[in-house]
């Protein structure tokens, strides 16, 4: 009997060594099931970096830091000068740190509307992701939720902005790439042109800066001076979750190791620049 068992069992053995049919077997429903969850956005793993080789990012130019980013968010100076604006409120409200700390660790942002505050006249949750991205010179993926229309349908919207990445001359073609991918994903079109980078920013009133080429602006500028190169796409409330995970597995937005920020010593409720007024955000 043990002779038998043994015999069956180098027969078992050969047969798998031989090729793959026999394991394939019980793999199989595992693999589809995989590969199911996979093309739904659920799983990301290594093999998204063969995806990642149509676009880049300029890492010869100028370019914030993450801290003066953080720094600015909480209503403190940036030590690098540039890093913020008089004129571009960066200074975030508790509901908009939860937000900020959560599209650091889910690698896209998620916004109620345009997230525009009119205490600021402005949306600094925006500006300060923005800075953030280019800072670590990834796209700004941000998923606006919408209210529902009148079948009770959340349309949603989600916009992809190529500015950070600072190559002008490649923004078409990496649009066209990313265009591409989610058609054949998910069957989703754009639902609008990308940006023109020819559009006119306002240049910011504390910094003397000259007139420049395109190429000259995306070296020198700082974000919040250059014009935005949006991808757009109407999407449900669930298509623009799964979409905005298969983008941040893509460009590689994900910090696996953000932590809660938490409120940095000597920031106080104040009119002044040093008590975090409006002055730095």
């Amino acid at each position: 009997m043990r002779r038998l068992f043994g015999s069956t069992a180098m027969t078992v053995l050969f047969v798998s060594l031989r090729g793959n049919s026999f394991a394939s077997a019980f793999c199989a429903p595992a693999a589809r099931e995989n590969m199911f969850r996979l093309r739904s956005g659920a799983l990301f793993s290594s093999t998204t970096s063969s995806d990642t080789t149509f676009w880049r990012s300029n890492q010869d130019c100028w370019r914030p830091d993450v801290r003066d980013v953080e720094r600015i968010s909480f209503g403190q100076p940036a030590k690098k000068k540039g890093t913020g604006s008089r004129g571009i409120p960066h200074r975030l409200n508790e509901d908009e740190r939860r937000s900020f700390d959560q599209a650091r660790r889910q690698g896209f942002l998620q916004v109620t509307g345009s997230a525009w505050r009119s205490q600021r006249r402005d949306a600094p949750l925006l500006n300060t992701y923005r800075s953030l991205s280019d800072a670590r010179g990834k796209p700004a993926i941000v998923l606006h939720k919408l209210s529902p229309t009148s079948s009770g349908e959340h349309e949603d919207k989600l916009v992809v902005d190529l500015s950070p990445l600072r190559f002008p001359d490649e923004f078409d073609a990496v649009g066209k790439e990313v265009k591409a991918m989610i058609q054949a994903e998910y069957n989703l079109e754009s639902c609008v042109d990308d940006v023109e980078e020819g559009e006119d920013v306002e240049d910011d009133e504390g910094l003397d800066i000259e007139e420049a080429s395109d190429e000259d602006q995306y070296e020198t500028r700082p974000i919040y001076q250059l014009p935005p190169f949006q991808l757009e796409w109407n999407v449900s409330r669930q298509e623009g979750k799964i979409i905005g995970k298969y983008l941040a597995g893509i460009f590689e937005t994900i910090e696996k190791s953000a932590s809660k920020s938490k409120k940095q010593r000597g920031v106080k409720p104040g009119k002044g620049r040093r008590s975090g007024g409006y002055g730095i955000g």
